[in-house]
């Protein structure tokens, strides 16, 4: 075997990682041979678990093994396509390190803080106007024993239509179809705008889970580097001729991982650079409701013609509900209509009716008040505690969940969240947010589940024994 050095400036999955590929080159670890459990290896080596699973899960992605459902992690019979590497279209390019964090870090509660996680906590939540609707519904006796309409619950859809009014977006009720979450709507848009090898507009860093399906469906990713005030125009403009994309997926407003917000400035010269490119935009603004500023939208300068947009009740209602909305040209929308009923027939008509009742019954507009002041009470004390630690901030939206942070004496934040994982705290590496692979400094922080001391005190522990 080999010996992890775990003095050595390289990280040690690099280590692993590069010691097994050594070992399968040199036809020391044949095809077919199965290599030491993930727990073996670790005990082995006396390294973490998630230090192991991630080397492993990158030896997979770069075609050197092969995992075995039950049986565990085979030398795999390399081909000549496997040997093209993770770059090359199609899934064999598909970062399974970072989907397998995804799978089972980030939806992992069991960790006590979840300072990297997506989500609310459940008491920030619209808890109580959920069983509101839940009583409701029940007392109602609707008759839930059919599909639905394959649109989604026609009164949602009003409803949303009245929201889109209230920030200038003029629709009917049938450009408005509701998905499965938020992440069913991006699914969907790929599967549309998108073919194998096709160039695809990303922002970088960018949203997790539309990486990791651009990637599963072949697309050449193209990273747009985001910046505090939107986007750096003048890379868009040249990747935009260089590359010729169809299309480009953005999320100008409290952008997951940076908490970013775009200026108007750059919604509108996007919009100009679309028109003249023949570019669809899919505009991601999950977060709206945790804006307390009204602020235009890509969606209402374009009114729908070249943007797609995505919203969601998951963020600020319920994850549970899984109640999504894309709005779009009508044209557009009644193609991405038959996907979904290709993939799945109608969403949760249930689903969508307690969502319809929770915005209804009188209290939402509350709730959504004190919600933003809760936040941005968070965010102001969360800057200033990682500030104090010498973290440099990407931006100060002083709104929404997210900051995107970095120490200068932490080179790798991957490495820090295996540790912090041990220690059952968990961090947003950077890595999973980025196009290219590589290390990454990065880490995303969520405000709602970052005021715990204990985090701190982690986080200023990694930085001083760093230094």
């Amino acid at each position: 075997m080999f010996t992890v050095q775990p003095q050595s400036p390289v990280p040690l999955v690099t280590q692993i990682v590069e010691g097994l590929r050594k070992l399968i080159d040199d036809g020391a670890l044949r095809a077919g041979t199965k290599v030491p459990s993930i727990r073996q290896f670790a005990h082995a080596h006396e390294v973490s678990v998630f230090t192991v699973v991630e080397a492993y899960d990158r030896l997979v992605a770069l075609g050197y093994l092969v995992s075995r459902p039950h049986s565990g992690f085979f030398v795999r019979k390399r081909s000549t396509a496997l040997d093209s590497g993770p770059g090359a279209p199609g899934a064999a390019g598909y970062r399974f390190d970072s989907a397998w964090y995804v799978r089972k870090i980030f939806e992992n509660r069991h960790l006590a803080m979840k300072a990297g996680c997506g989500w609310l906590p459940h008491d920030w939540l619209f808890e109580d106007g959920v069983r509101r609707s839940l009583r409701a519904l029940a007392a109602d006796n609707a008759d839930l024993g059919g599909y639905g309409d394959p649109k989604g619950f026609p009164p949602l859809r009003e409803l949303i239509r009245d929201s889109m009014a209230e920030q200038e977006i003029a629709i009917s009720p049938d450009q408005v179809l509701l998905t499965q979450g938020s992440s069913q709507a991006l699914d969907l848009m790929v599967r549309r705008l998108v073919r194998p090898g096709d160039a695809v507009l990303v922002d970088d860093p960018g949203y997790a889970n539309l990486l990791f399906s651009l990637r599963f469906s072949g697309a050449r990713l193209v990273g747009v580097p985001r910046t505090p005030q939107g986007w750096d125009l003048a890379t868009l403009e040249r990747l935009i001729v260089e590359q010729q994309p169809r299309v480009f997926f953005c999320q100008p407003r409290l952008q997951s991982p940076t908490g970013s917000i775009a200026q108007l400035a750059h919604l509108h010269r996007l919009l100009q650079l679309a028109e003249k490119h023949d570019l669809t935009v899919v505009e991601n603004d999950i977060y709206s409701d945790l804006d307390p500023y009204p602020r235009a939208s890509l969606a209402s300068l374009d009114q729908l013609e070249r943007v797609a947009y995505i919203g969601s009740y998951s963020k600020t209602i319920s994850p549970n509900l899984r109640v999504g909305y894309l709005i779009a040209h009508p044209d557009l929308i009644e193609d991405v209509a038959q996907l979904k009923m290709i993939s799945g027939l109608t969403s949760s008509e249930f689903n969508e009716r307690l969502v319809y009742g929770a915005l209804t019954e009188g209290r939402w507009r509350k709730h959504l008040k004190a919600l933003r002041e809760r936040l941005g009470e968070a965010q102001e004390r969360v800057a200033g505690e990682l500030a104090r630690l010498g973290f440099e901030l990407f931006a100060e939206p002083k709104a929404g969940m997210f900051l995107w942070a970095r120490h200068p004496a932490i080179p790798d934040a991957a490495e820090v969240s295996h540790r912090a994982a041990a220690q059952d705290i968990m961090l947003g590496p950077g890595h999973l947010f980025r196009v290219e692979e590589g290390p990454c400094a990065w880490m995303r922080f969520n405000v709602a589940f970052s005021g715990d001391a204990r985090l701190f005190g982690f986080l200023r522990g990694v930085a001083e024994a760093q230094t």
